[in-house]
């Protein structure tokens, strides 16, 4: 057996994303498990057959000669005319149908139309996506008005999840993306966003509320610290 046709059985029979190093301990668990089998026999007393040297081969397989794989199946994929590729999302490599063809599995779910973000939408999204995890109090000091209604609408889109609270009065809370807004968008991480690292650095306008409960928050801090004592001489 040659290992990209191994790679591709897991990734068509799993019904998640599988990262390279998951499908790596696959490909090793598999061997281990021959070997032990193999093992058992000769206890037993039996004379069992020389393991392949293809699985021999693949007991200490990495992640690295996976990624290989995958990028030959691709290659065979595309060259062949195949209208499914090997794209990696947040949680792993999947199988997904090529762009080109999405009108016409989409007629497998009729009752499902796709439905654009609105402006606002998208300008929140986007302010969560860069700045995560963001409380309310933030992102609607950085848009100017309330957000209550375009959070709530990327919530049910689930697009956007409540990650935590925030350690501040109150305990606001926290605002992260999902691994939907990954796949949706075609990005493994928040690293693939465009200006990633320079958006991320620049200063935001603060909350109101969250800018004065951080001077409280030091100033309790340095009421709780000792103070130095005076030497009487």
């Amino acid at each position: 057996m040659e290992l990209p046709s191994i790679v591709e059985a897991l990734l068509t029979g799993s019904d998640e994303p599988l990262p390279a190093e998951e499908i790596a301990r696959l490909i090793r668990a598999r061997a281990a498990e021959a070997e032990d089998s193999r093992a058992r026999k000769i206890e037993d007393g039996e004379s069992p057959e020389e393991l392949p040297e293809w699985l021999t081969r693949l007991a200490a397989i990495s992640a690295e000669p996976v990624i290989v794989a995958i990028a030959k199946l691709n290659h065979d994929y595309e060259t062949t005319g195949r209208a499914f590729a090997l794209v990696e999302r947040a949680k792993g490599w999947k199988l997904f149908t090529r762009p080109a063809y999405g009108e016409f599995v989409r007629q497998l779910f009729p009752g499902r139309k796709p439905e654009r973000l609105s402006g606002p939408a998208m300008e929140t999204l986007a302010i969560i996506a860069y700045r995560q995890p963001i409380t309310k109090g933030a992102i609607e000091a950085v848009r100017g008005v309330a957000c209550d209604g375009m959070l709530q609408k990327l919530l049910d889109r689930e697009l956007v999840r409540i990650g935590g609270r925030a350690e501040l009065p109150g305990r606001p809370l926290l605002y992260e993306t999902t691994e939907l807004f990954y796949e949706h968008f075609g990005i493994r991480s928040i690293d693939d966003l465009p200006n990633a690292n320079e958006l991320r650095r620049v200063k935001l306008p603060e909350a109101p509320a969250e800018s004065a409960a951080a001077v409280e928050a030091q100033l309790a801090l340095s009421a709780t610290e000792p103070k130095a004592e005076k030497n009487d001489e």
